[in-house]
Formats: C-alpha cells, sequence, structure tokens
C-alpha cells in the first residue's frame, strides 16, 4: 500500500509541475505544445480519479522517502530541448498511471471479493446458531478440505451449513411410555449417572433422548474418563438414526479432542462408514489411512475386521 501511496503522490507533484512547464515552453514550441497539454489535461483528470480511490478522505499520505531530483539542465542545451523532455516526462507519466490505476481496480476487486466472503460467513454463522434461515437437511454432506497436519476432512470439526438442530418431537403415550420405563439412575456420582442414563436410551432405541442426554454429558463434564465413551455414542445414536452428517460431525469430535480416548479409534471406523453412507469414499478412504497411520498394530481385533470392511465398501486402494 505504502508504494501505491508514494506512486500517486509522486505523480501528483509531477503533474502539477507539467502544466507549467508546457506553458511556459509556448512560446519556444509553437504549435506543438497544443497535444501535449491535451495528454497532460487527460493526465490530471486521470490522476484525479485515482487520488479519489486511493485517498478516500481526499487527505494523501506523504511518502517516506522522496526522489532526487535531478540537476536543472542549463538553458540553450542543444543536447536537449524542453518539448523533448517534457515529452518524454508525460510518456512515462501516462505508462505509470495506466500501471496504478489497474493496481487501483485489482485492489477494489479484492476488497469487493473479500466483502462477499465475509458475507457468506456471517450467513453461516447465523444459520448455525439457530438464528438464519434453515436451508438443508441431514442429509447435506459436509465439505471436506484437508489440514496439514491430518488426513482426515477437517471440515467436518463442525456442523455443514443448513443441517438443522434436532429436535425432539411431540411423543405419542406409547413413546413416552417407553421413555419412562428407562431407569434414570441414582449412584452418588451425578456425572456418571448421566453418562448411563443416556447410554440405557440408546440402548432402548430411543434416540433423540439419548442424543438430548449425551449432548447435555460432553458439554458439562469436558475432562470426564467417560467423555471419549459419551462423545462416540452421541454419534452412534445419529448414525443409527439415519443421520450420517451429523454422526460424521460426532465421530470426528471425539477423535479430534481427545485422541487418546478409549474410544477415539472406534470413532474413526465410525467416520470412515459415515462418510461412505453420505456418498463420499474417497474421503472415508483418507480417514482409513489415518486409522491405520495412527493407531497401526494398537487396533483391536474387531475394529481391524471393521476396518477392512469399511476400505472394500468404500473400494479403497490397498
Amino acid at each position: 500500500m505504502r508504494s501505491k501511496i508514494w506512486a500517486a503522490v509522486a505523480l501528483a507533484g509531477t503533474l502539477s509541475w507539467s502544466p507549467l512547464a508546457a506553458q511556459s515552453n509556448s512560446g519556444q514550441s509553437g504549435s506543438g505544445s497544443g497535444p501535449l497539454d491535451q495528454r497532460v489535461g487527460k493526465l490530471e483528470k486521470e490522476m484525479k480519479a485515482v487520488q479519489r480511490s486511493v485517498f478516500p478522505g481526499g487527505a494523501p499520505v506523504q511518502p517516506d522517502i522522496v526522489g532526487n531530483t535531478g540537476p536543472a539542465i542549463p538553458a540553450g542545451n542543444a543536447a536537449s530541448t524542453p518539448i523533448v523532455d517534457l515529452t518524454a516526462r508525460i510518456d512515462a507519466l501516462e505508462k505509470s498511471l495506466a500501471s496504478l490505476t489497474g493496481q487501483v481496480e485489482q485492489t477494489g476487486y479484492r476488497g469487493r471479493q473479500a466483502d462477499e466472503a465475509i458475507k457468506r460467513l456471517e450467513a453461516r454463522l447465523a444459520t448455525l446458531e439457530g438464528t438464519g434461515p434453515a436451508a438443508a437437511t441431514d442429509e447435506t454432506a459436509p465439505t471436506a478440505p484437508l489440514s496439514p497436519q491430518s488426513s482426515v476432512p477437517t471440515s467436518l470439526a463442525r456442523p455443514p451449513a443448513g443441517v438443522a438442530k434436532p429436535a425432539i418431537a411431540k411423543a405419542d403415550p406409547t413413546h413416552r411410555a417407553a421413555v419412562a420405563a428407562v431407569e434414570m439412575p441414582s449412584t452418588g456420582d451425578a456425572a456418571e449417572d448421566d453418562y448411563t442414563y443416556g447410554y440405557r436410551l440408546y440402548v432402548a432405541k430411543l434416540y433423540p433422548e439419548a442424543e438430548a442426554k449425551l449432548k447435555e454429558f460432553v458439554t458439562k463434564y469436558p475432562s470426564h474418563r467417560r467423555w471419549s465413551y459419551a462423545q462416540n455414542l452421541l454419534g452412534r445414536a445419529y448414525f443409527d438414526e439415519g443421520k450420517p452428517a451429523l454422526a460424521s460431525v460426532a465421530f470426528y469430535d471425539n477423535y479430534q479432542k481427545a485422541p487418546k480416548g478409549e474410544r477415539a479409534a472406534e470413532s474413526l471406523t465410525w467416520l470412515g462408514q459415515s462418510l461412505t453412507k453420505l456418498k463420499k469414499p474417497a474421503d472415508a478412504c483418507k480417514v482409513y489411512d489415518e486409522l491405520q497411520d495412527v493407531y497401526g498394530a494398537r487396533l483391536a481385533p474387531d475394529l481391524k475386521a471393521k476396518a477392512a470392511k469399511g476400505r472394500a465398501d468404500a473400494k479403497c486402494s490397498a
């Protein structure tokens, strides 16, 4: 930006001299100064337009470094006439002005792109926070850019834009009776009781209630030893309910936030299955590669078998 400001100030200073020089030499140049006056006038108009873009407030910034002005050429020097010098300087000014105008237009274009990106981001955040319109269903697949540290799609760390928050529908009497039949444990350990109750709701296939309880647990007890279990089970509830997009988010969160957790490796296998359900086999294969790279020989036999089947379903290369 400083180089653009310096160019604008230098051009403005030179242009303020050019009309005077052309006028003072009019007697010597005769009719040749007419076209030069027109070119100088055109340059002044264009320069003012550029200055309005570079200095919206109307106050130019003075350059930090000012170039040396060359020694004045003595009058009567036959080697160079004023008209030749002035023509050369105007040619240089026109080229510089064209370059500067292009830079200003490019900067304006980038600024408009940045404004549009910010508006899109604000709209997405509003949707995720529930203040904007929901435009898609759970079947919307999350995008999957890669992070430099991991081959797992990092955009799964948050729900895809437009995915509606799960809501527990009004239950019929039979459903209410099924929920009431699930015993709420009371061992004196509130955290353990909350996890156990969420697990029992999941086993009873009361998925919306299980999801609500498990989300409450992972939010309320982020450092509890059961956190990895609860986060993985939350993903299982979404998956079994037929919501693979939300399931992929829950599974990825478990691996990202607790890679050494008891259910982190299992969450990766389920993440691969979720992505396959979402018709993203290439991303699923990257997840299975990550599973092998991070956990390798430490994988339990059942997880190895599940990963092998998942790779086959996604048609991953060997």
